[in-house]
């Protein structure tokens, strides 16, 4: 009876892994607070909005650390047993991905049991030949994890989870399960929604509102929307080479939802990948929306908003031709959704710079205050 409970409540805890709506009342993880801060460093610069910035630079353990309400972060280094999961021929739906994971990662766990996002990136290079990547996530109110993952196969990375596709619809025995922060790490893992690694390639997930879904059958592997960004961040060190890989599997979009994925590394590519009738198309952009990008019938289908977001990046990098990481924020700041009359807020912005392995993440629209994490501790 013990292990029968404990598999269903992986079942259960894994059952919204890549969903794509965010529950309000998901469950609160019972976190380290980040009260051991290692570095705050005070910054001034001619380009800030304020002129102090309080730049926390966290080192990160195995524990999940809450940085503040609905941000955490956590380190994992060892097996993701993601090979075995590629191995196995991948998923070709949500469901496949919380039996792969509920029996091969959480058979050794022990339990006691006594909406649609909007967002935006940007790809640029700062006067020094840097390259800089800004995403802003969108969405109502939820909990980003952030992820640094060292891998005993594949590249170190650094990506961002909204946890309440997976904790979503989670019952009393499920809340349980997620006080322990090796499960909650494990399933982060394979729900990735974007991220860099440490060869300096960077992915975005961005949904594009559109009644087609993605579902790819031509006998290849299959991956799901964010099992493939896992597969990516693994294993691409370029653009190049994550178009390749992805050319390899069959993808299906979770929830039949629609996503195309902004990608960018160091040698200065930058590109979205779209699919249009289940077929890859490639558009070299800086710029990604949420809207098609690929020429033809479905070219500009998406909301107004992703279109005006658009607009004023494509103004500012006319404007600017180079960017330091604070005038990218300033430029994440412009199209984040209190520009917006809407519910949603921005519940993250990154600034990836892909050839130190750093990132900063802005939290919930304040552009004052960035917690910095490196790849490296």
């Amino acid at each position: 009876m013990y292990k029968k409970t404990r598999f269903l409540t992986a079942c259960v805890l894994l059952s919204c892994v890549l969903a794509t709506g965010c529950s309000g009342n998901g469950v609160v993880n019972q976190n380290e607070k980040a009260t051991d801060t290692v570095v705050q460093n005070e910054k001034t610069n001619e380009d800030m909005k304020t002129s102090e910035n309080i730049q926390n630079r966290i080192v990160l353990t195995s524990e999940i650390k809450e940085l503040e309400k609905g941000l955490s972060a956590v380190r994992f280094e060892g097996n993701d047993n993601f090979e075995d999961f590629l191995n196995a021929g991948g998923a070709s739906s949500d469901a496949d991905v919380i039996k792969f994971l509920s029996t091969k990662l959480l058979a050794d766990i022990d339990i006691d049991t006594s909406q649609i996002f909007g967002c935006s990136t940007i790809a640029v290079t700062d006067e020094n030949g840097n390259h800089l990547f800004g995403r802003n996530f969108d969405w109502d109110s939820c909990d980003a994890l952030v992820v640094v993952s060292k891998p005993e196969q594949g590249y170190a990375s650094v990506s961002t989870v909204n946890t309440n596709f997976i904790t979503a619809n989670a019952g009393f025995t499920v809340g349980l399960a997620l006080k322990k922060d090796e499960i909650m790490t494990l399933a982060s893992l394979y729900a990735p929604l974007d991220g860099m690694n440490e060869a300096g390639f960077g992915i975005s997930v961005n949904m594009i509102s559109d009644s087609a879904s993605i579902e790819q059958d031509t006998n290849k592997p299959d991956l799901t929307t964010t099992t493939a960004v896992r597969m990516l961040l693994n294993k691409a060190a370029t653009v190049d080479e994550a178009i390749t890989l992805l050319k390899q599997y069959d993808l299906h979009g979770s929830m039949g939802m629609m996503v195309h994925f902004a990608m960018t590394d160091t040698t200065g590519k930058s590109v979205v990948v779209e699919y249009i009738g289940n077929e890859m198309s490639v558009v070299e952009t800086p710029i990604v929306t949420n809207f098609y990008l690929t020429e033809g019938e479905k070219y500009g289908i998406g909301t107004s908003q992703s279109h005006a977001r658009y607009e004023t990046l494509e103004n500012t990098l006319e404007q600017k031709k180079t960017m330091n990481r604070f005038q990218v924020r300033d430029t994440l700041d412009s199209v984040s959704k209190h520009n917006f009359d809407e519910y949603e807020s921005t519940e993250w912005s990154a600034v990836f710079q892909l050839d130190e392995g750093v990132v900063d993440y802005y939290h919930r629209e304040n552009y004052t205050k960035s917690y910095t994490i490196a790849i490296e501790n």
